[in-house]
């Protein structure tokens, strides 16, 4: 384990928004996304979760100028391999030379002198993965890195990458609403290796939020091409709400709390504001009952 504190981090990549891509989410302040750092840092959030793949270097910039001053209360994971092609369009390349070139550039953009966890954005058909973990050991071996993880893997290359040195962290997409990682191994795989598990999106986009309105999202939103658009969604909020009435919590701590219910999991909450961000913790301690309603 990388020793986390807080059940809850703070997800960047709506912090990251451009219009010109590759994620959009409509327009960023990026006053707002200092001040959303800064207040979940307030609020006793202590790990934060970024990629060069969040508007192209623009989140881990803005979570550097926000930790400025404050690195040592924080720890600090960024992504690698997730690339712009010459032609504008996105890839993977986790060879080695392009995971070495792209924590050189995280760490200049974060103005930090390591990342506490580098994790692999997503598999690289074209790179073995035992060659990009042999990288990310030797980054570990110089310092630049503390410890490495996955990201979107399956157990498969897990499997294979423990094989050549320890995965400190693994993260999928998970909640109420995407549970794959229940069924699919990965849940079981972290708990067996002691390794912490990274719930993204545990509010899926905002879906599980009180008052989230899509019609209000500007047309080109990313999240009308989220498969829960086209569901009714209003029972489950419903229930989300009933369970958070009971512990006195606003809706969106329940959802994440269900998320890093397990020992050794924890949620990613994406917060694009001050008030946004001093909201997230602490999260409730679900009961039995509590589960049974959510997952009814």
């Amino acid at each position: 384990m990388i020793g986390l504190r807080s059940r809850v981090g703070l997800g960047t990549a709506p912090l990251g928004s451009r219009v010109e891509g590759p994620l959009w989410w409509g327009p960023q302040d990026p006053r707002d996304a200092v001040g959303a750092v800064r207040a979940a840092l307030d609020a006793g959030v202590d790990w934060i979760d970024t990629a060069p793949f969040y508007g192209w270097g623009r989140a881990e910039e803005l979570v550097g100028r926000a930790v400025a001053g404050r690195r040592d209360e924080v720890r600090i994971l960024t992504k690698c391999g997730t690339v712009r092609r010459s032609d504008g369009r996105v890839g993977e390349d986790a060879s080695p030379a392009s995971v070495r070139a792209g924590v050189w550039e995280s760490l200049r953009r974060l103005g930090t002198d390591y990342v506490d966890v580098l994790q692999v954005h997503d598999p690289d058909p074209a790179t073995p993965v035992e060659e990009t973990w042999a990288a990310i050991a030797q980054l570990i071996a110089e310092g630049l890195v503390r410890a490495g993880g996955l990201s979107n893997h399956p157990v498969t290359l897990m499997e294979r990458a423990r094989a050549m040195a320890p995965v400190a962290v693994v993260q999928h997409q998970y909640s109420l609403l995407h549970r794959a990682p229940e069924t699919d191994g990965v849940l079981d795989w972290c708990a067996a290796h002691d390794c912490a598990f990274l719930a993204w999106a545990p509010l899926a986009s905002g879906f599980l939020t009180a008052g989230f309105n899509l019609a209000a999202l500007a047309a080109d939103d990313l999240r009308h091409r989220l498969p829960w658009a086209a569901r009714d969604l209003t029972l489950l909020r419903g229930r989300i709400a009933a369970v958070a009435a009971r512990h006195g919590v606003p809706p969106h701590r329940v959802a994440l709390a269900w998320a890093a219910r397990r020992p050794g999991t924890y949620a990613i909450a994406g917060a694009r504001s001050p008030l946004e961000a001093a909201d997230l913790s602490p999260l409730p301690h679900l009961t039995t009952a509590d589960l049974t309603d959510l997952e009814q």
